[in-house]
């Protein structure tokens, strides 16, 4: 090979992982979070996580970006290991869509494709076509890819010593540890398999030489969701188990059936001459025939994986993967909202404890509203930063639209948090000075109290389809809220002219009631913010 010859060696593989990429930004765009409501479907059967897992990998040709997906919503909670089952077999068929196509030579036709996605992107302004159009372009660059490393690599076939390399693969240890360590390497089987087709195509290589090159690949293609689980929880590591168990076995049957049967000579037989398209259909038989074999084990598979990889109690909390690439928008999406919720749940309670502190003069809760408060600023500054990072993606407008009703509501929150918070310090002032509170003020705090419980109640975080009513009860107890604060502050001024009350008091009491007012407020914001468009 010439310099200019590795040039555009390395310049086909570009082409051909940026085209993934971009049928992968596509995708994630179009779908975003929607791809939550796909999920639901795959609760009852696995055979639709095979389909589902197929037809995704078969748009994006990359089963390492289906696999990684499955991983964040693993680990995520959106999706339970036995259904990833399904996803992961799924995934292996659809990728075998990409070796067809070279096999069937639609690189004859990628700069059309290229061109007419181009022009999609360039020429319309509405995002679902600009998506398609991103799709489309993307299959056009990769197969562009594809045809310059074929080029590149046609001067090897009469080089003698890469020969005899390739020669040496015909061992199946050396030729699976070949295709396992260079799709590591790539971390795309797709990619991998495309450039053994490209030397075939070039002449360079034959199916008994490629065969174990190409189980070895199925297995390295596992190494990107590999990495994409480190830092996820014991779900997530269990699900990348998974996908290598099935790679692995598979890769154990058919070296076992090569090595016992003309299993490649068959091939050869139905295929003469035609080398990519031999590759191929290798690739197809390996992932159909190992999806039906261990399709009924899917249980089996999680179980050992689990028993791999037991429990440990000590892990706690969320850790996120997949910030990039397909079903990062459903995953983020998800994890904002559980999180949105915990923080909610701390102020709820900080809102009881702060009016307990007031009307039990308890100081013991006090405290207990100074830490919690210190971990709703830490949920606030967690929160904001991940809508920060993540917004900065491409998505659909209505996902975008989602993560910035998020940042209000967790602004709200933090308010909320901020309000009750001030309401407990207002103990010391009272204690210092020696006021106590009257009856009546007592029965109004109690009185505003059921007002805020109820508000805080109403709001479901879960329950999508309970947002509109909640809204409407919120507004309800926010008016009332609002026309109690005027008659209370009204009362406290006339029991102050009569003598009845401390004149300190009616000034720290005109301070509470502005902070129960502000805090129905902010939970009226917030319940706007998660029904938009009454609140619209």
């Amino acid at each position: 090979m010439q310099l200019e010859d590795i040039f555009m060696l390395f310049g086909g593989l570009a082409l051909f992982l940026y085209g993934m990429h971009i049928m992968c930004a596509g995708l994630e765009i179009a779908a975003g979070d929607r791809l939550k409501s796909i999920l639901e479907m795959l609760t009852s059967k696995r055979i639709l996580g095979v389909l589902v897992g197929a037809g995704i990998t078969a748009i994006i040709q990359s089963s390492s970006a289906t696999t990684v997906m499955v991983v964040g919503f693993v680990n995520s909670g959106l999706m339970t290991l036995q259904q990833a089952v399904g996803v992961i077999m799924g995934a292996n068929v659809g990728t075998t869509m990409t070796s067809l196509l070279i096999a069937l030579d639609v690189g004859l036709i990628a700069p059309l494709l290229a061109f007419f996605g181009v022009v999609l992107i360039t020429m319309f302004k509405k995002q679902k076509i600009n998506c398609i159009g991103q799709i489309v372009a993307g299959l056009g660059i990769l197969f562009l890819g594809m045809e310059l490393m074929s080029s590149s690599m046609a001067p090897l076939r009469d080089y003698e010593p890469f020969v005899n390399l390739l020669t040496s693969f015909s061992n199946p240890i050396l030729g699976i540890l070949a295709g396992a360590l260079f799709t590591a390497v790539v971390q795309s089987s797709s990619a991998s398999i495309g450039i053994l087709q490209a030397l075939a195509l070039s002449g360079v290589v034959g199916l008994d030489n490629a065969v174990y090159v190409l189980f070895g690949q199925n297995i390295g293609t596992c190494i990107t969701a590999l990495l994409a689980s480190l830092g996820g929880n014991r779900n997530a590591k269990r699900t990348t188990l998974i996908h290598l168990m099935f790679n692995v076995i598979g890769t154990v049957i058919f070296t076992i059936i090569c090595l016992t049967t003309d299993f490649t000579g068959l091939i050869q037989s139905y295929l003469p001459g035609n080398v990519p398209g031999q590759i191929a259909t290798t690739h197809i038989i390996f992932n159909v025939v190992t999806t039906i074999v261990l399709f009924p084990f899917g249980n089996v598979l999680a179980k050992v994986a689990c028993r791999i990889l037991p429990d440990h109690t000590s892990e706690e909390g969320y850790h996120p993967v997949n910030e990039h690439g397909i079903g990062s928008t459903a995953i983020a999406l998800s994890e904002l909202q559980k999180q949105e919720a915990e923080m909610f749940a701390l102020a709820r309670e900080n809102v009881e404890l702060a009016f307990d502190t007031l009307l039990l003069r308890d100081e013991s809760k006090l405290s207990r509203v100074a830490e919690q408060e210190d971990r709703i600023d830490v949920y606030n500054a967690e929160i904001t930063r991940t809508i920060g990072r993540t917004s900065t993606h491409e998505m659909s407008e209505a996902d975008s639209d989602r993560f910035n009703r998020m940042l209000i509501v967790c602004g709200n929150i933090e308010r909320i948090g901020d309000h009750a918070m001030n309401m407990a310090e207002y103990l010391e002032p009272l204690k210092k000075r020696h006021i106590h509170m009257d009856d009546e003020t007592m029965k109004e705090l109690t009185n505003l109290r059921t007002l805020a419980t109820h508000a805080l109640l109403a709001i479901d975080f879960e329950d999508d389809s309970n947002r509109k009513r909640a809204l409407d009860t919120v507004a309800i107890l926010e008016a009332d809220s609002d026309e109690k604060n005027r008659q209370y502050r009204a009362a406290q001024i006339r029991r102050m002219r009569e003598g009845h009350v401390d004149p300190e008091l009616s000034i720290l009491y005109s301070e509470i009631l502005t902070d129960i007012e502000r805090m129905l407020d902010h939970m009226l914001n917030i319940a706007e913010a998660l029904c938009p468009k009454q609140a619209a």
